[in-house]
């Protein structure tokens, strides 16, 4: 039996606080106009010190659950793609299945820069496709602000925090995710980069002073080169799936820079109306961007049951990926799932066993020293 990965649930969260670019402008040599010209963006979402990106995943994937009429327990596999994770370990992955209460549910981070979501839908969907699971959570979701240097006026006004996430389903039933690119070139890996931090280069504090725990980019290298895949791994994603640029109803693109938006629109020969843009509102929220701009797609009526669609992306790495399929929206069901009954639930399940972890501890620590 052939298994067909659908998207079945989809949710977006971002911060309350917001910073246009007349806020920059206060505190940068910069003005509205100037950044609108070279980026299209007007405002981006900040998450405040109680927002980080495992809140931000946690809500999105909650969200998509309610649409999807799964409960957290039901999900066999939980993947966050982001740059800006919780920690270094565990993965936040890890966090979002302790927080949603999906306590069957294998969870790991994966780090493909903002291409990260394209990867780890792509990921999923061949799990499904295995038989090995059932039922996923794809999670974008990061907290960039807090990589930024906010006085270096190249990188600090592109970038906007928030998290998406899709519940991927198996099915039967043809439809759902079609066909997958994921490509790679690190012979550019220092075109954009987070030095410091790693092994290579551990937080000290020379890094500290030198600035080098904060977003390094070079633009001009990163503009040639986004311009260039976003057009290839389009026309690629749609030959391997048999279909055509003019089956594809609606073009999802990372929400980079809208120079990069129009410039794949014009080599692909596609009108831009047929690309969703919404980083005007947010900036570049990196791997969370692709997911936002579906729920936003979806709020709109721009992507509906039916409609064939492409999701392509663009990252540091250098990476870059599209995926294709045919819209279908949630599996029809009767059940009503009180998800935030069940997460109270196991919130206290999550409690209980950090206790009883304790008194284990305490338990054994005596034995040891007796």
């Amino acid at each position: 039996m052939t298994n067909y990965a659908h998207i079945t649930g989809w949710g977006m969260s971002v911060p309350k606080l917001i910073i246009t670019n007349d806020h920059l402008s206060q505190i940068l040599d910069t003005t509205d106009k100037w950044i609108q010209e070279r980026t299209g963006i007007q405002q981006r979402h900040i998450a405040d010190h109680r927002e980080t990106t495992a809140s931000l995943a946690s809500e999105a994937a909650l969200r998509a659950l309610r649409i999807a009429n799964l409960l957290p327990k039901e999900i066999d596999l939980i993947i966050v793609a982001t740059s800006t994770p919780e920690h270094i370990f565990p993965a936040t992955a890890c966090l979002v299945q302790d927080h949603i209460g999906a306590i069957n549910a294998g969870a790991f981070d994966l780090s493909a820069a903002c291409t990260g979501f394209i990867y780890g839908l792509n990921l999923a969907t061949q799990s499904i496709r295995s038989g090995s699971i059932k039922n996923a959570i794809v999670i974008g979701s990061e907290t960039l602000s807090r990589i930024v240097d906010w006085g270096d006026r190249d990188t600090c006004i592109l970038f906007g925090d928030g998290a998406g996430a899709f519940v991927v389903q198996a099915s039967d039933k043809p439809g759902g995710v079609r066909s997958a690119i994921m490509r790679s070139d690190g012979s550019g890996g220092d075109l954009l980069t987070l030095p410091a931090g790693g092994s290579a280069l551990p937080a000290s504090t020379e890094t500290i002073n030198r600035g080098l725990h904060y977003i390094k980019m070079n633009g001009r290298e990163v503009f040639r080169f986004a311009t260039r895949v976003m057009e290839k791994a389009s026309r690629e994603v749609v030959e391997k799936a048999n279909l055509t640029l003019d089956d594809i109803a609606l073009f999802i693109p990372h929400q980079a820079n809208i120079r990069i938006i129009e410039a794949a629109a014009h080599r692909l020969n596609v009108p831009l109306d047929r690309f969703f843009i919404n980083l005007q509102d947010y900036g570049n929220t990196s791997t969370a961007s692709i997911p936002i701009a579906t729920c936003e797609a979806i709020e709109k009526k721009r992507l509906s049951s039916g409609d064939y669609f492409i999701m392509v992306g663009f990252g540091a790495g250098l990476t870059w990926g599209a995926i294709t399929g045919l819209w279908t929206g949630p599996f029809p069901t009767k059940r009503r799932m009180h998800i935030s009954r069940y997460r109270r639930i196991a919130q206290l399940n999550s409690l209980f066993r950090r206790i009883w972890r304790r008194i284990e501890g305490l338990i054994w620590g005596r034995k040891n020293t007796t």
